[in-house]
């Protein structure tokens, strides 16, 4: 199993560390375009095999795609990130660019691959690579609900006071500030809905902290996050490789489900070694479902400034 991750920043570097870490892969490549990071990272990251117990290789390589030649998962962070106050969308311009011949240069050298899109505003940028490539479009995934699920996820429990384990949620809609939806009807605290614990105000609090949890970080962080980002990619990453069916929200390109299609926008799917399997269409309420078609009208606008 070779794993190629484009972008070797923060979020890529992080994505590397804990597939190497789980130890499903046989080869990581982290590719850069900067001069020597990629090299000097991955050198890094295998200086800690046997203090992490992991056999994976890990290698480095300055924009040589030849390098990532036969690999079964590619995972696409490379663009700017967001600095504070900057939208996710108002990276589409530079970015739109950059996705577009990375995703090229993978296809070229791995036809197989299955592609993992991580880049901003994300919902997008999975759209173009589904536009401009020949994959099929199970093969194709982007990168969102499931960090944002576990941002929800961390919300919960806080407001509950409980252990993250006891919790399980699920966003759902655009990987945006605005387009996020948080389905907190459905949340559970072993099974139990959530609502038993937390009043309607609080568990509104959790949803309204949950579509900032990206933009909360940047400001004080001064850039994007990456441990969670990182570790969202590589639990897609592993469901893959491993053949695990496990479900996670994604973006996927939708064909009529949720009465929605031509675009990308998270919802849940089952990920196993053909990529995204199925997409599960959930039982929503009204409000649900009009919070689900705001959003998906707000992935159309910025996909409407593509240039396709």
């Amino acid at each position: 199993m070779k794993v190629t991750i484009v972008g070797a920043g923060a979020v890529g570097a992080s994505c590397a560390e804990y597939v190497a870490i789980k130890n499903f892969a046989s080869e990581v490549v982290l590719l850069d375009i900067k001069e020597g990071v990629a090299e000097g990272k991955a050198m890094d990251l295998m200086q800690t095999a046997t203090l992490n117990g992991f056999d994976t290789k890990i290698t480095g390589s300055t924009n040589d795609y030849s390098k990532t030649a036969g690999s079964d998962i590619a995972v696409i962070t490379s663009g700017i990130p967001r600095k504070p106050g900057m939208t996710r969308e108002e990276l589409i311009g530079i970015n739109a660019g950059i996705v577009k011949e990375v995703s090229s240069n993978l296809i070229k050298h791995s036809p197989d691959v299955t592609l993992i899109v991580v880049s901003n505003p994300m919902d997008t940028m999975t759209y173009l690579v589904h536009k401009t490539t020949k994959l099929p479009k199970n093969r194709i995934i982007g990168m969102g609900g499931a960090l944002d699920s576990a941002r929800f996820k961390y919300r919960l429990s806080e407001a509950l006071g409980c252990p993250p384990s006891d919790v399980d949620g699920m966003v759902i809609g655009g990987h945006s500030d605005t387009g996020m939806v948080p389905l907190t009807r459905l949340a559970t605290r072993n099974s139990v809905p959530v609502s038993a614990f937390i009043s309607e105000d609080r568990l509104n609090q959790v949803s309204e902290d949950t579509k900032v949890g990206g933009a909360t970080l940047t400001k004080l962080l001064g850039t994007s996050a990456w441990y969670a980002p990182g570790a969202a990619v590589s639990g897609l990453v592993q469901a893959i490789a491993c053949d695990q069916k496990k479900m996670f929200p994604c973006s996927a390109m939708l064909d009529g489900e949720y009465g929605l299609e031509d675009l990308c926008i998270g919802v849940p799917a089952i990920l196993g070694k053909d990529g995204l399997e199925k997409i599960v269409e959930l039982e929503l309420d009204e409000a649900e479902q009009n919070k689900m078609k705001e959003s998906a009208a707000g992935v159309k606008k910025t996909n409407g400034l593509l240039e396709l």
